[in-house]
């Protein structure tokens, strides 16, 4: 089983998106049973809240289903546990290398890295732009799933 965790500033609006968009593209492949996937933040600022009002609405908009979901932080332990620790954008790496001290099996990557691309997910908190975000991580998770799906057929 794959574990794939991932990561932004306060675990509300863009990796619960991901989490959720990167959960529905794994069932419809019918492949839920090869991932484990969560969200997690590096701050403690948002820690024991769900899911940002505009992301909910957002996925509801496109049918991606809403889980379940309360804020937390990653921990050390998360980086033992996980396979593949994906994060939004450079601050969350600066972040996860300070929390995690390094990443010395190379388990940390941006996301839309996995779109061939190497910048950030744009944080919609501060932009209010729901739809870009959306369209950047669905990009992402798109990506991905190709790579991991790849990877599973070696």
């Amino acid at each position: 089983m794959t574990r794939v965790l991932f990561i932004c500033h306060g675990n509300i609006c863009r990796s619960t998106m991901a989490h959720f968009v990167f959960q529905d593209l794994v069932n419809k492949a019918d492949l839920s049973d090869s991932f484990f996937i969560d969200s997690k933040a590096t701050s403690t600022e948002a820690i024991g809240e769900s899911t940002h009002y505009g992301t909910v609405k957002k996925l509801r908009e496109v049918g991606v289903p809403v889980l379940p979901h309360i804020s937390t932080q990653i921990t050390k332990k998360d980086y033992r546990n996980f396979d593949y620790i994906i994060a939004m954008d450079e601050n969350n790496i600066k972040n996860l290398d300070r929390i995690l001290n390094g990443d010395p099996k190379k388990k940390i990557r941006k996301l839309l890295s996995f779109a061939g691309k190497s910048g950030d997910i744009a944080d919609p908190w501060y932009t209010g732009d729901f739809d870009v975000t959306y369209r950047d991580v669905l990009e992402g998770c798109m990506g991905l799933l190709n790579k991991l799906s790849e990877n599973n057929n070696r």
